[in-house]
């Protein structure tokens, strides 16, 4: 079963409730406070990751290259609830693609030593290409148009397109209500195309992060903001006046981004991630991270390659 068909029970075309519940997605514990220990419990288990074997990284390779550097050089976010979130209090970026960026560092170096460099939608493939970072984590939708530009690991997360409204609103309750309606959603994503495709009535918006679309919908300058599930309950876990409509529209998996003249590195981080997966350490950081929000067991992740 995918991670899509967990997360959602019911398709958004079919009909919805029209209650005003701030539930992160249906089903979704009503408490949007971190649980506590959810942090050193990531922190010990990307502790417990061992280190690649030196016959996995031979002289050479970039994964060597990565090593003898000494750090791994992430393209993330700082803005994404759930995936990729600065805690203010901390100073440090917490969620599930934050931990995996980190595990992979680990398995690497020795040490989850990592350095972030701020990505949207739009910049990726330009950062990887003149090799400014070795990977991207950032909820990022393997395509045929983008694995034209970009090596994908994975895909490691199976997603799906969605709704976010207001709390207090209730006429948008399906696709169909978004005609003639201000849809924002982030330049470079797929939403757009898959807006202008199932609801060709819309009016749509585009801004290049996270905040400035979950900021546009807050400020009643949109009507509603469609992306994927997963970042839209993130933001309906930090912000109780906003909700995620029930459901899905697309299938969105999400691969590492990796430089597309370095095929080895494929190779390798496939090759991790069927480890982690393996072994069970995928389903733990899942668990601490995307699970304290979203209901249902914990999901199979999506088959690599």
């Amino acid at each position: 079963m995918t991670a899509v068909t967990l997360i959602a029970a019911t398709m958004l075309t079919a009909a919805c409730s029209g209650s005003a519940s701030t539930s992160k997605v249906p089903g979704a514990p009503e408490s949007v406070s971190k649980p506590a220990g959810a942090s050193n419990s990531i922190d010990r288990i990307i502790a417990a990751e061992k280190p690649a074997d030196a016959s996995l990284m031979p002289a050479g390779s970039t994964a060597a290259a990565i090593k003898a550097r000494g750090t791994l050089n992430v393209g993330g976010t700082q803005t994404a609830a759930l995936f990729s979130l600065l805690d203010p209090t901390t100073g440090k970026v917490e969620g599930f693609d934050a931990a995996l960026s980190e595990l992979l560092a680990k398995y690497i170096i020795g040490e989850p030593q990592t350095k972030l460099t701020n990505v949207t939608s739009a910049t990726r493939e330009a950062l990887l290409k003149n090799h400014a970072v070795d990977a991207v984590f950032a909820t990022y939708t393997v395509t045929p148009q983008r694995e034209k530009a970009v090596n994908f690991a994975g895909p490691y997360y199976m997603d799906g397109l969605s709704i976010e409204i207001k709390s207090n609103h209730d006429t948008i309750k399906s696709l169909k209500d978004l005609a003639h309606k201000t849809v924002v959603t982030q330049s470079g994503s797929t939403a757009a195309a898959a807006i202008k495709q199932q609801a060709p009535k819309a009016k749509i918006q585009l801004f290049d992060t996270n905040t400035e679309c979950l900021q546009a919908l807050q400020q009643g300058r949109a009507d509603a903001y469609v992306l994927d599930q997963g970042i839209l309950a993130g933001n309906a876990s930090t912000n109780s006046e906003v909700k995620v409509l029930p459901g899905t529209f697309s299938q969105e998996p999400y691969g590492i981004g990796l430089p597309l003249d370095k095929p080895d590195f494929k190779k390798f981080v496939n090759g991790w991630l069927q480890k982690i997966e393996a072994d069970g350490t995928w389903a733990k950081i899942w668990k601490n991270t995307l699970g304290t929000q979203v209901p249902g067991p914990i999901p199979a992740p999506p088959k690599i390659g």
